[in-house]
């Protein structure tokens, strides 16, 4: 009975604090409705961007092609993968030999930090597609991966040093498309 009469109280105080001064005209309750619908969903649909482990973007934070390297970008069909070794997140160019070691970007070349090598930034595309296959691997066997999968699809990349024989080519990459992730089972 006690819980009865606070929640009246409650809903009693809210509508004072809701209802418009007695000079104003009383909007309709379906708009106001419908406004505050549309604000729930843009609430919930930012709260759960940022749920995921990789970081997503709408944009990047670190420029790839810039004005002094959008001459040199080109489309290169390859698979991400992570490697072992001093430059992890690696392209390699399908049907040659060549091996693109990836960056965030031409302002993060030499890398000055452990981010710079073990996390560059990535586009929106592939983390997109990141998140979609750790949403089904989950979803699947309860557990998420704890290294991305190889990634094939073209890369939109941006050489940041001239490409010399016999060594791996530091990039960035810009934009991917026609992305498919790899299943490990």
């Amino acid at each position: 009975m006690k819980i009865a009469l606070v929640t009246g109280t409650l809903l009693l105080a809210a509508a004072a604090f809701t209802a418009n001064p007695p000079d104003e005209p009383q909007a309709s309750t379906t708009k106001n409705s419908a406004i505050a619908s549309l604000d729930a969903a843009k609430q919930s649909s930012t709260a759960s961007r940022g749920a995921g482990k990789l970081p997503t973007a709408d944009k990047r934070k670190i420029p790839c092609k810039t004005q002094e390297n959008a001459s040199l970008c080109y489309w290169t069909h390859g698979r991400l993968s992570i490697y072992e070794g001093s430059v992890p997140y690696r392209i390699w160019k399908i049907g040659t030999h060549r091996l693109l070691g990836v960056f965030s970007g031409p302002s993060h070349y030499p890398a000055l930090t452990n981010d710079d090598i073990f996390k560059p930034e990535l586009p929106p595309e592939l983390y997109g597609a990141y998140e979609a296959d750790n949403r089904r691997l989950k979803r699947e066997t309860g557990i998420s991966w704890a290294v991305p999968p190889p990634v094939f699809g073209d890369f939109e990349v941006c050489p940041l040093r001239p490409e010399q024989k016999g060594e791996r080519q530091p990039v960035c990459i810009d934009s991917a498309k026609n992305i498919f992730v790899q299943r490990d089972y």
